[in-house]
C-alpha cells in the first residue's frame, strides 16, 4: 500500500469517528437542553405567579398596623389626610413701640416705661399719646425736672412746693388717673381745654406744643 492509500485510509477513518462523536453528542446534549428548557419554563411560570400575587397584593389599602408596648399604633402608611395647622394671627398692638422709639430717639429717661405709659392710657381712657406730649412740652420728656421727683409733667408743681413721685410708674400711673378724673371726666379733651386749666396763663404756645408733638406720635 503506497503512501496515498494509506493518507485516505487515515482519513477516511478520522471522518467516520468524528460523525460517530457528533451523532453521540447530539443524542446526549440534546436532552440536557430539552431538560433545561422545561425547567426554565417551569421557573418563569412560577416567577410569574408570584409577580401576579404581589401585584394584588398590592391594590389593597396600605395600612398596616402592629400594637408596640406603649399603646400607640404604627402605620406602614401615609394617612390619608395630612392634618393642617390653622389659626388667626392677631394684630400686634404697635403703640407701645411707637412711645417707646419716640422716647430713644429724643433719649428720654422714659424709654424703659412705653409700655405702662399705654397701659395707663388705656386704664384712664386716654389718648395713649396726651401724656408723653405733656411731658415733651413740660420737661423735654424729663430732662428738665426737680432732681428726685420723677415729675415730668409739672403736675402739683407750683410755689408751695413741688410733688414728687418714688418712681416714673407710680407718677404715669397718678398723672394718668388726674387727666382722667380733673379733665376728661370735666369736659376738658382737647389740648386747649386741657390749658385752660392746666396751665391757665399760658399764650397758646402749651396747646400748640402738645398738639405738634401728639402728631409727632402718629
Amino acid at each position: 500500500m503506497n503512501q496515498e492509500e494509506m493518507t485516505g485510509l487515515q482519513e477516511s477513518s478520522f471522518s467516520f469517528w468524528k460523525n460517530v462523536i457528533l451523532v453521540i453528542a447530539f443524542f446526549v446534549l440534546t436532552p440536557v437542553a430539552i431538560a433545561t428548557s422545561i425547567f426554565s419554563l417551569f421557573s418563569l411560570r412560577d416567577a410569574s405567579k408570584v409577580t401576579s400575587e404581589i401585584v394584588k397584593e398590592s391594590s389593597e389599602p396600605l395600612v398596616l398596623s402592629h400594637q408596640v408596648t406603649s399603646g400607640a399604633q404604627v402605620f406602614a402608611s401615609l394617612p390619608s389626610s395630612i392634618p393642617s395647622i390653622s389659626g388667626s394671627v392677631g394684630v400686634e398692638d404697635a403703640r407701645p413701640e411707637i412711645v417707646r422709639k419716640y422716647l430713644e430717639d429724643y433719649n428720654s429717661p422714659l424709654e424703659p416705661y412705653a409700655e405702662a405709659i399705654v397701659a395707663a392710657a388705656d386704664k384712664y381712657s386716654l389718648d395713649y399719646r396726651l401724656l408723653t406730649a405733656i411731658a415733651q412740652q413740660e420737661s423735654n420728656l424729663c430732662k428738665v425736672i426737680p432732681p428726685g421727683s420723677h415729675n415730668c409733667w409739672g403736675w402739683g408743681i407750683h410755689s408751695q412746693g413741688t410733688l414728687y413721685f418714688d418712681s416714673y410708674e407710680e407718677a404715669i400711673f397718678t398723672v394718668s388717673e388726674g387727666l382722667k378724673e380733673n379733665y376728661l371726666d370735666k369736659g376738658y379733651s382737647t389740648p386747649e381745654e386741657i390749658m385752660a386749666k392746666y396751665t391757665p396763663l399760658s399764650n397758646g404756645s402749651w396747646a400748640w406744643g402738645v398738639e405738634k408733638f401728639m402728631s409727632e406720635l402718629e
